[in-house]
């Protein structure tokens, strides 16, 4: 099992190493002539990364600059990009600031002028400039609730960037006359550039029929309206704003003609460096999907029922074998507790491969934070549910207490990597012999 277990490490070295920002941004400059006076923006998770990548590469091309990344994620000072660290994944005060800054640095460009947008996932939360009628509160309320009602990033994003000035193509209308050269590091299903952080450079693929249609499903106007602040009766009866639920109603820009993209990086190649590394260890590698988007437990189940299946003979699986699956699962808060969808998606396979030898689940976020924890995810074993046991810890209550990290953390099961400077979503891995 100490084998297994230093395979599963080096997977996920291999998977973060192999898919960090740095090569693939310089590439991208690479390939396309951009001007010699150069505004680069810069927001998400990988922000700082991506930064770094650009001013050592394009050097004095860059006149001036404003990253944004998450709290932890900036390594230090990179002249001449002012670096703001905000609040994710509900924004903060911090996030308001910054993007004041990002506008201050495009308010005044001409059409003879370049912004170099770098894009990578957190950005919603990071990059944030509130509609009028609209507050920090409002954003971070319907934030928080989308979240713990299990809403998916397409369905969260759909809402808050009908409320925000910077998304869902805002961004660009904001830095015309300029154009923007915009890299994307993509974190969502199917690479949607409008997903990407709510799109801030992208047209919007979204209704507002869609709009309204998640609103109803996760009683937002409800929210509202039953809210313990006066939010309810600024937001439903002003008459000197526009009321939240009619914002739902409005539609958005559904082109950009000043912007031109380049994605590079995503699930797949996340898959893929886990499937490469996990062959050159011995193991058949099976990638089962790259678009996972169910509930974490669900998916904990799936892959303990294939780790039985396969550990019986009863599966087309050929040990030693590694199946994967990429994709960002979905986690319905109920209780209180502590945790991250990836902490919880291995937990739940815990209690499914129970008991089984040579068998190892292990889930991980890209960017090595899952949920509001320090830890990217977590990795479990046939041993893991004796162990919860013999401490006394119900793995049935952990779970449904939201507390993964905590019943991990007690058998030693948390996967710790420290912010990585990359984000290309989630991964789990499967490893049986």
């Amino acid at each position: 099992m100490q084998d297994m277990h230093n395979h599963a490490t080096k997977i996920i070295t291999q998977i973060i190493s192999e898919n960090m920002p740095d090569k693939a941004v310089k590439e991208a400059l690479q390939a396309y002539s951009l001007p010699d006076k150069l505004y680069l923006v810069a927001i998400g998770k990988a922000a700082w990364t991506m930064t770094k990548a650009a001013c050592d590469y394009l050097g004095d091309k860059i006149h001036k600059g404003v990253a944004i990344t998450k709290y932890g994620h900036s390594q230090g000072e990179i002249f001449p990009v002012a670096i703001y660290e905000a609040g994710h994944p509900i924004p903060d005060d911090n996030s308001i600031k910054a993007t004041e800054a990002v506008l201050d640095l495009v308010s005044n460009l001409g059409a003879e002028d370049t912004v170099l947008f770098l894009v990578s996932g957190g950005g919603s939360a990071l990059f944030e400039s509130p509609k009028d009628g609209v507050t920090l509160d409002d954003l971070q309320s319907l934030t928080k609730i989308l979240l713990e009602k299990g809403a998916a990033i397409t369905e969260i994003n759909a809402l808050r960037k009908r409320l925000s000035k910077v998304k869902a193509g805002g961004f660009a209308e904001i830095c015309k006359p300029a154009s923007i050269f915009s890299i994307v590091l993509s974190d969502v299903l199917e690479d949607r550039l409008d997903t990407i952080a709510s799109g801030p450079a992208a047209p919007d693929m979204t209704t507002r029929e869609d709009a309204l249609r998640i609103a109803k499903k996760y009683k937002v106007d409800e929210m509202f309206l039953h809210s313990d602040t006066n939010t309810a009766d600024r937001v439903m009866t002003s008459k000197d704003k526009t009321p939240i639920t009619l914002l739902f109603r409005q539609e958005t820009p559904k082109s950009t003609d000043n912007v031109k993209t380049v994605i590079v990086g995503s699930v797949r190649s996340l898959c893929k460096s886990a499937a490469d590394c996990a062959k050159s260890l011995g193991y058949t590698p099976y990638v089962l999907t790259t678009s996972l988007g169910c509930e974490a437990a669900e998916a904990g189940k799936v892959l303990a029922a294939i780790a039985r299946d396969t550990q019986a003979g009863l599966s087309h699986f050929r040990k030693p074998c590694a199946i994967i699956m990429g994709g960002e699962t979905i986690v319905h808060v109920k209780g209180n507790g502590k945790g991250g969808r990836n902490q919880e998606m291995a937990l739940a396979a815990a209690k499914g491969i129970a008991g089984l030898a040579n068998t190892i689940v292990f889930a991980l976020g890209s960017d090595g934070t899952d949920g509001p924890t320090d830890a990217a995810g977590g990795i479990v074993n046939g041993d893991t549910l004796a162990n919860l046991t013999a401490q006394g810890l119900s793995i049935d209550s952990i779970l449904a207490n939201n507390d993964s990290y905590n019943g991990l953390k007690a058998v030693d099961g948390l996967i710790i990597t420290g912010p990585t400077g990359t984000n290309v979503n989630d991964v789990a891995v499967l490893l049986c012999v």
